[in-house]
């Protein structure tokens, strides 16, 4: 792996991954959804990162998403969309996001020619993005771009962070990981969500965890404490280079001087969301 692919990797987990993913915890967005009769925080959840695509079910979520267990989506999929439409809750979703990172952010880095200089940068990454295979990126791509600096700037990570992701389904199959065993996987490297929201979040049962576990233990991937070992940790690192290959395209465009200042400044940003707590502080890890 070249150092520019470490340091795309790197920018993307500390900057721009959780920038994007504060919305997903912060009550903005339910206090948003619940107008339009849509109070349950999984449903507006599955329909605010959904509704690029129009009013879709449970099959296309669990498709394009992966990791979720259909049962769960199905709960709210497509019944959501007699209460909101795709276009109100695309509208509905970006209002919690400005209201989310004013708080988390304050004023004055809002208002800030740092925040609006990131905003530019991450755009200029997202022009290398290309549309074949990656469903969520491009149903997101044909949205209309914020005008607001951080409105744009969230815009922006999203846009690379479904971009990536497509890319990662496809290193997930090819590694033969189905969603359980990535998410279990992924745990144990001690960077994944915790169990208890992968069962909050996702829709899964602890026997649907422990059953996963017991594949991966048969593969050679998890020890007898859950931990990875060492074929585990190798396939963990494949599974990321490979995703690393398919998403290089937007780094190297950006450039290494781009992409070391949009670390510098996203990072920043995100340690200050982070200290006003945007996530639950057992939201990743092992446990």
């Amino acid at each position: 792996m070249t150092i520019p692919q470490l340091a795309a990797r790197r920018c993307w987990h500390a900057a721009i991954n959780p920038l994007h993913a504060t919305v997903y915890f912060s009550p903005d967005l339910v206090k948003e959804f619940a107008p339009f009769g849509v109070t349950d925080r999984s449903a507006a959840n599955l329909a605010s990162r959904s509704a690029a695509l129009g009013a879709v079910g449970a099959g296309t979520v669990t498709a394009t998403f992966y990791n979720y267990r259909y049962d769960f989506i199905a709960r709210h999929l497509p019944a959501v969309w007699e209460q909101i439409t795709p276009a109100q809750a695309v509208e509905a979703r970006l209002r919690a996001v400005d209201s989310t990172l004013r708080r988390l952010l304050g004023a004055e880095t809002i208002e800030s020619p740092e925040l609006a200089e990131a905003a530019d940068l991450a755009m200029r990454a997202t022009e290398a993005c290309t549309r074949h295979a990656r469903t969520l990126y491009a149903a997101h791509a044909d949205l209309p771009v914020p005008d607001e600096p951080h409105l744009r700037l969230w815009y922006a990570t999203t846009l690379l962070r479904e971009h990536r992701g497509d890319g990662h389904l496809a290193a997930l199959l090819l590694a033969g990981l189905d969603p359980l065993e990535a998410l279990v996987s992924h745990s144990a490297t001690g960077r994944g969500m915790s169990s208890k929201w992968i069962k909050a979040v996702r829709g899964w049962e602890q026997s649907d965890l422990d059953a996963a576990a017991d594949r991966l233990r048969e593969r050679g991937i998890l020890d007898a404490d859950g931990e990875l070992t060492e074929e585990g940790k190798a396939v963990r690192e494949r599974l990321e280079d490979d995703t690393d290959r398919l998403d290089a395209a937007p780094y190297e465009h950006l450039g290494a001087k781009g992409l070391e200042r949009l670390a510098e400044l996203g990072g920043g940003f995100v340690t200050t969301a982070i200290g006003a707590g945007a996530f639950p502080a057992d939201a990743f890890g092992k446990a």
